[in-house]
């Protein structure tokens, strides 16, 4: 291959030639070239790209690693309140439960007492219950189904509740003359708390006394200050072992704080038995009787039942 270089200098012209083997140095050297400008081109092209997408990340991963973590402390805490709602399912559960229990015990013992023939309360015998075994093994029960369970049990006491209070007044209209409470319920005390506003002894604030104080020794006898029908015996919270009595015409009387008590629930007492013994359970400083005077459930002022034996 020959090429002609003309020029003005002189109006001369020359020639160069080219072999086959410098044409193909030459024509490598190109591809070459192009292709280190291509390879150029492209590595900035992708460092740009790559650093167009580092800024991006550096941009929206804290805005995602934020929002991941709203989202697992919400999941969270649906967790804990899912726990909590059944935990108080669960003892709201427990404590229906007891209750019937106590009422079952009331009206057997009630039922014993009357001996009531014309009516059958069906309180002290589980209804029979029974089948074939399951086909399906049974799965866990769900909080809809607890829910469920829980409101029938409520319906169950609320049954229970009625039938006992029919059964209570009857078995008062039958064995006791409306009694009025009068006297004092212990001989061996003397009063050393009132009726009425008073600053509590135990956090010295400002409260509402519903009953009278009588200190007196531990072991002191507690008398019952009318004829009646004991309705509580046994341990209730801030009361200590308290006993509470029914004497009819709407008329209760609670005793409280006792170091232990002498009578049961259904028990038919006499005015001036003793019921209890003094002490110091529940909220107390010391040893004395809680007594407390209550018409149509709601507490009056004892002292004026108090004047006369």
């Amino acid at each position: 291959m020959q090429l002609f270089l003309i020029t003005k200098f002189r109006n001369r012209s020359r020639s160069i030639s080219f072999g086959p083997l410098t044409l193909c140095v030459c024509f490598l050297s190109g591809i070459i070239f192009v292709g280190l400008i291509f390879q150029a081109g492209s590595d900035h092209n992708m460092s740009k790209t790559h650093g167009s997408f580092k800024n991006l990340y550096d941009q929206t991963a804290p805005m995602w690693s934020k929002e991941i973590e709203i989202q697992q402390q919400t999941l969270n805490e649906l967790k804990e309140n899912a726990e909590s709602s059944l935990d108080a399912l669960a003892i709201k559960l427990s404590n229906l439960q007891a209750r019937i229990m106590r009422l079952d015990a009331l009206g057997s013992r009630l039922s014993n007492i009357m001996d009531f023939d014309e009516i059958v309360f069906d309180i002290s015998e589980n209804p029979g219950i029974g089948g074939r075994g399951p086909s399906d093994l049974l799965g866990s029960m769900g909080v809809k189904d607890f829910v469920i369970a829980i409101e029938k049990l409520e319906n169950r006491i609320q049954d229970r509740a009625e039938k006992l209070a029919a059964m209570e007044s009857m078995l008062i209209d039958r064995t006791i003359q409306n009694q009025i409470p009068s006297g004092v319920p212990t001989e061996n005390g003397w009063v050393s708390s009132s009726y009425g506003k008073r600053l509590d002894p135990i956090t010295g604030k400002l409260e509402f006394h519903h009953g009278v104080d009588f200190a007196g020794r531990s072991g002191s006898a507690i008398n019952s200050v009318a004829s009646g029908l004991v309705t509580w015996s046994g341990f209730r919270y801030g009361y200590g072992n308290m006993v509470e009595v029914n004497h009819g015409n709407g008329y209760q009387t609670r005793y409280a704080h006792h170091e232990k008590n002498l009578v049961v629930v259904g028990q038919k007492v006499e005015k001036g038995q003793v019921i209890a013994l003094m002490g110091e359970t529940g909220r107390t400083t010391g040893p004395h009787v809680h007594f407390e005077v209550l018409k149509n459930g709601i507490p009056v002022n004892p002292l004026k039942y108090t004047s006369s034996k």
